[in-house]
């Protein structure tokens, strides 16, 4: 099993910055990619960004590319998820996932194998 703990969340003004950290343990070498998830008030779970835990490749939803840069530290068996420029309807619960498949879009649907139980982001206008 993987464990996934997501810290870095809180309250921000808009056009501020913030990054999040998910730190795994346990069968990390399992892992073939993680992700960050948000889900806002009143909406579906929907997907932010991935990397591929060993190889680096990125992706990125359409709205928030150019704003959002995620990244790993294997040294510290984590991956960060740093956020500029934040606007209102960046606010939500963040989740961290992992996965060890490797069809990305079954990945960006949210079909991971593990998850955090989230860090929420509150962006103030």
């Amino acid at each position: 099993q993987v464990q996934l703990v997501e810290s870095g969340g809180g309250l921000v003004q808009a056009g501020g910055s913030l990054r999040l950290s998910c730190a795994a343990s346990g069968r990390t070498f399992s892992i073939y990619a993680m992700g960050w998830f948000r889900q806002a008030p009143g909406k579906e779970r929907e997907f932010v960004a991935a990397i591929r835990w060993n190889g680096g490749s990125t992706f990125y939803a359409d709205s928030v590319k150019g704003r959002i840069t995620i990244s790993t530290d294997h040294a510290k068996n984590t991956v960060y998820l740093q956020m500029n420029s934040l606007k209102p309807e960046d606010t939500a619960v963040y989740y961290c996932a992992a996965t060890t498949g490797q069809d990305m879009e079954i990945m960006v649907r949210g079909g991971m194998d593990y998850w955090g139980k989230g860090t929420l982001v509150t962006v103030s206008s």
